[in-house]
């Protein structure tokens, strides 16, 4: 396989994550990075070929996809991967509303600390003033204590 090959199978993995996200996931450019530096390119299309018969040939659509995404990572306390499929629902037409209510589902199912980091997250996308006095460390189940690597999505 040439480098040129390479590097433009891995551009094509990116470009599927900015058609999501806008962006690509800080954890997608290191698998990427050690794939390519180790020669594993081909391992990391194959799971990228799972996660597309798993999640877009998925029944639910791409909002209810994000949105289960969101729910799941808060209840997981994995706060930036949350945060990027909160954004990634919008993306997909969900509503501020219905984040609150995976927030208010998040607070049966995982507790308060689900619930909060959820509220935190919301308030952080629509630029609440309560947001902007947190600072950059969230509340939340695993606040700081499991990198988020956006993998999840």
């Amino acid at each position: 396989m040439t480098a040129d090959s390479s590097s433009e199978r891995a551009e094509a993995i990116r470009d599927r994550y900015r058609q999501v996200f806008a962006t690509v996931p800080q954890g997608i450019e290191a698998r990427l990075a050690v794939a390519e530096a180790t020669g594993r390119l081909g391992a990391v299309e194959t799971i990228e070929q799972l996660r597309r018969v798993l999640l877009t040939d998925n029944p639910l659509d791409a909002r209810t996809q994000q949105l289960v995404h969101f729910a799941q990572l808060v209840a997981l306390g994995r706060d930036e991967p949350a945060r990027l499929h909160a954004r990634g629902a919008l993306r997909a037409g969900a509503t501020p509303a219905d984040l609150v209510g995976v927030a208010e589902t998040s607070l049966v199912t995982s507790g308060m600390p689900a619930y909060a980091l959820a509220i935190d997250i919301v308030a952080e996308l629509l630029g609440t003033p309560v947001a902007s006095k947190m600072g950059a460390e969230p509340r939340g189940v695993g606040a700081g204590t499991a990198p988020g690597d956006g993998e999840q999505q």
